[in-house]
């Protein structure tokens, strides 16, 4: 990074990111759908019939787990309270070997140091989530075995790309190549796993608390990866079409598997009949600009136009107003008046000519977790967006009204459509608002600093998608944050 770059981002840390307009907390009503029995049962149909040109499962599985051993690494020489529960139920865990936590042992010291398993250094895609009577799965199993459940394509193939750190590659092809010819057996199919790397140089810099920067302790500046959304590069590099997204940690035993799949059907169902009704108005706009209409007098007051104007017919008026309450019903995108029937088409197409995300919301039962709201943006369009905590002001008072009636939270649980009407790939880069990274607050070998994040891979990254927000069942949601999570029931079960 040059200095132009330090000094630019030093700069930020002064001034912030500006606060963005949130109109309300998208409820069910306005801007969650909750689906009957039919609904859903019409989008499994559609997810299973629909054309598709190619599906890939995206599984962000970046860094090491530290934050997962957090309690662990605070208690290991003086127990704590996670470290009591955890040698308490330590034959309930995935991990256990009698021989490496033998009696006497120190359980904390042995599961996350070289004396044992050396978790505390390893990413949470290798570590051992789910015990089963035959085998132990990984993480990253886990997923292999999910995914073939519903991204299977037609010639038996399931993709996955999976985002990890240089440093832990080999770890993650150990890992694969140990189950990967067994499940291809089990399962019948063939898996195509893609391990791709966050770009490095999207790495920020450090500062210290008076937003000088942080020197390590051989003088030189920290540089830190600037969250999940540099993932927006990994993600643009995708030829398939549809793309599924879901943490790595967020995983359950296969018993409940089913009602994943499910669910995840569900999501792929509304994304693509999302896809082929934007689709089907784009086709009747062609249609209309392809007629050529002479004469055709303007329907706006005040309004000369240089040329004709399609747009102008009764005909057309009647689509554009079809497609503004379709965007206002279904997207919740509200848009400023026009100064002409043309002007307006075009911003119709504009909005309609955006990738597409459709993204389960759980209800919010005091997880952590980014949330669902309705945004207005500084041109005058609202938009559904996925807001983090950093970015609510929460001396604005009407946005902490809305952060306090707020009743769901994002589980990253992700599906979205790449390819534009016309069959090519979008350029996700062009959808990125850089104006909605967050300052957050950590810490490096004990000493606070504050990071820089980038615009995130469902918040900012994503600002300029079509977004719609479907209700999941909290059930689907089992991510693993802490290594006391994996005592939960949906990682104990077979």
């Amino acid at each position: 990074m040059n200095d132009r770059m330090i000094k630019s981002q030093i700069e930020r840390f002064r001034t912030g990111y500006p606060w963005l307009d949130i109109v309300a907390a998208a409820t069910p009503g306005r801007g969650i759908e909750v689906l009957d029995e039919d609904r859903r049962k019409e989008a499994v149909e559609y997810a299973d019939k629909a054309q598709v040109k190619g599906k890939v499962k995206f599984v962000p599985a970046s860094g090491a787990a530290s934050r997962m051993f957090k309690d662990i690494f605070a208690g290991m020489d003086v127990p704590n309270d996670a470290v009591r529960r955890l040698v308490e139920n330590i034959t309930a865990f995935a991990f256990y070997d009698a021989e490496v936590f033998a009696p006497g042992v120190n359980v904390a010291r042995r599961l996350l140091t070289d004396e044992g398993l050396a978790y505390g250094s390893k990413p949470k895609g290798v570590l051992k989530f789910h015990r089963y009577d035959d085998e132990v799965r990984t993480a990253l199993a886990e997923h292999l075995v999910e995914g073939q459940e519903y991204m299977r394509n037609p010639d038996g193939s399931v993709n996955l790309v999976v985002t990890i750190s240089p440093e832990h590659r080999q770890l993650f092809e150990d890992a694969l190549a140990e189950v990967r010819d067994r499940f291809e057996k089990r399962y019948g199919v063939r898996y195509n796993v893609r391990f791709t790397y966050q770009d490095s140089g999207t790495d920020t810099v450090a500062v210290d608390m008076d937003n000088k920067p942080f020197l390590k302790e051989d003088g030189t500046i920290l540089f830190r990866p600037a969250g999940h959304g540099a993932l927006i590069y990994n993600l643009n590099d995708i030829e398939e079409e549809l793309v599924s997204i879901k943490n790595i940690d967020n995983v359950c035993v296969q018993k409940m598997h089913p009602e994943t799949a499910y669910w995840k059907k569900v999501l792929m169902g509304r994304a693509l009949q999302l896809r082929d009704r934007i689709f089907g108005y784009l086709s009747a706009l062609d249609q209309i600009e392809a007629c050529q209409i002479n004469n055709i007098q303007p329907v706006i007051p005040g309004y000369s136009p240089l040329q004709e104007d399609v747009y102008a017919t009764e005909e057309s008026q009647t689509l554009c107003n079809e497609i503004e309450e379709f965007l206002h019903e279904e997207l919740c995108i509200e848009m400023p008046a026009s100064r002409s029937c043309r002007e307006r088409a075009e911003k119709i197409r504009e909005v309609l000519s955006r990738p597409i995300r459709v993204c389960g919301m759980v209800k919010n039962t005091g997880e952590p977790g980014g949330g669902p709201y309705i945004i207005r943006r500084k041109d005058g369009f609202t938009s559904l967006q996925i807001l983090e905590g950093p970015q609510i002001n929460r001396d604005d008072p009407k946005a902490l009204a809305a952060m306090k009636s707020a009743t769901h939270f994002n589980p990253v649980d992700i599906v979205c459509c790449l390819h534009r009407y016309d069959g090519s790939k979008f350029d996700l880069l062009e959808y990125v608002d850089e104006e909605t990274g967050f300052i957050s607050s950590k810490s490096y070998q004990g000493r606070e600093l504050k990071a820089l994040e980038l615009p995130g891979l469902w918040n900012g990254a994503m600002s300029d998608w079509n977004t719609l927000f479907v209700e999941v069942p909290v059930e689907t949601f089992n991510p693993v944050k802490v290594v006391l999570d994996l005592l939960r029931a949906p990682h104990q079960g077979r």
